[in-house]
């Protein structure tokens, strides 16, 4: 693996760890409305692009980090989801 890899790695793992803990810290929160959907929305389209065209580059680095940044808009927008619905079920 060249240097030039391994920042990129780096730099991948850094990022998904962060918002990998903003979702938890969102998920922990009796808030919501600070976080549109529309951020879930357009972060899961950009992924999805950002993918294809690493695969057209071909760039593993980018490949992998935007499928991870994928899954977790995915996952934000769905946590978002259930916890509207589970504070609409209190109101």
């Amino acid at each position: 693996m060249q240097f030039v890899d391994l920042v990129g790695w780096l730099a991948s793992a850094v990022l998904i760890a962060t918002l990998i803990r903003q979702i938890y810290k969102q998920w922990r929160s009796d808030q919501i409305q600070g976080v549109s959907r529309w951020l879930f929305i357009g972060q899961i389209t950009a992924s999805l692009l950002f993918i294809l065209y690493s695969a057209l580059v071909g760039n593993a680095v980018f490949i992998v980090s935007n499928a991870l940044i994928l899954a977790t808009g995915i996952t934000g927008y769905v946590l978002q989801r259930i916890k509207l619905k589970r504070l609409g079920d209190r109101a």
